[in-house]
């Protein structure tokens, strides 16, 4: 059933009449143009569709856009903010916690939820709360090294 959804994307008003059942993964990249989140498994495993839903990561390829209804998104493509990269941004090219960069949009984003939730997570924590996030090329070791660093960053201590 079509459906007026309005929501904020990257800090602008989107307004559109749409299927409620559609997935958010779908009116992002199709609808919308925006390529960050990517389709991997479709089923909701891999991770590499995250977005942040008022601040919280969740899996666009299993959210129905109804359920984003008023709500804030944000994409890779809106976490820089005023051509400044954020500072997982900047961890993750410091640390070259990336390979092909397929699966980094969701990854970063995962981490930034996780540090909003816990600024100081241990490095078991890391790696528990990015376990659902899988990165083919290997860049595990990484990609927990640039989230040590932009938590540090992030409390305002030295990046390392």
């Amino acid at each position: 059933m079509m459906q007026a959804i309005h929501f904020k994307l990257n800090g602008k008003p989107v307004n559109l009449r749409v299927d409620g059942e559609r997935r958010l993964l779908w009116i992002l990249r199709t609808d919308l143009g925006v390529t960050g989140p990517k389709y991997g498994c479709g089923e909701g495993l891999c991770g590499g569709c995250t977005v942040l839903v008022n601040e919280a990561a969740v899996l666009s390829c299993q959210t129905p856009v109804k359920d984003v209804k008023g709500a804030e998104i944000i994409t890779i493509e809106g976490l820089a903010k005023n051509g400044k990269l954020h500072p997982l941004q900047q961890a993750f090219i410091q640390h070259d916690a990336l390979q092909c960069g397929f699966c980094t949009p969701g990854m970063i984003l995962k981490a930034h939820s996780l540090l909003a939730e816990n600024p100081e997570p241990t490095r078991d924590e890391i790696i528990q709360a990015m376990d659902e996030n899988l990165c083919r090329c290997g860049s595990h070791v990484r990609i927990v090294q640039a989230i040590q660093t932009a938590a540090k960053q992030m409390k305002g201590g030295k990046q390392g």
